[in-house]
């Protein structure tokens, strides 16, 4: 883990083997939150982890610079007060955990909202945002976000070549 990368909450913070956390991360557990993040992934220069509601990041899935995982949010309707400074009866934060099953992969900038559950190697394309469910072996883009067409799942087989090697 690079030493400009920042981390709160580092007791509910769960890292596997062969994880690289470039420079200028944020990674929030928040209170009641838990990070919990398998082997041989990268997490990228900028990309915030904000768990308040849970993170998972299955083995070998990864996130691009600048990405944002959000697993808690505040309830924009204006019915509720927003952000940490207020008491917890005046809002309405939505915390769900976000999960990325193996091979699953974040563009660069691109934003993954509470709840979201990413399948097996699928993949949130660069500055897309991710509020739904996403397939496995399929690859989305847009703003929100859409399948653009299926993802090969030949990188399963090198995955168990190079552990096997390791």
């Amino acid at each position: 883990m690079s030493s400009d990368a920042r981390v709160f909450g580092a007791e509910r913070i769960v890292l596997g083997d062969n994880v690289r956390i470039d420079a200028f991360c944020v990674l929030s557990a928040g209170d009641s939150g838990e990070i919990q993040i398998g082997s041989h992934i990268h997490i990228a220069s900028g990309a915030r982890l904000f768990g308040q509601g849970g993170i998972v990041m299955d083995d070998f899935s990864s996130i691009s610079a600048g990405s944002t995982l959000y697993s808690a949010s505040d309830d924009y309707s204006g019915r509720h007060l927003m952000g940490p400074a207020i008491a917890d009866r005046f809002t309405a934060v939505d915390a769900r955990p976000i999960r990325l099953q193996r091979f699953a992969a974040i563009g660069a900038h691109a934003v993954v909202l509470p709840g979201v559950s990413m399948g097996d190697g699928s993949v949130l394309g660069a500055s897309s945002t991710a509020g739904r469910d996403l397939d496995p072996w399929t690859i989305y883009a847009g703003a929100p976000c859409q399948p653009l067409k299926a993802r090969s799942n030949d990188m399963v087989a090198l995955a168990d070549e190079f552990v096997s090697g390791w």
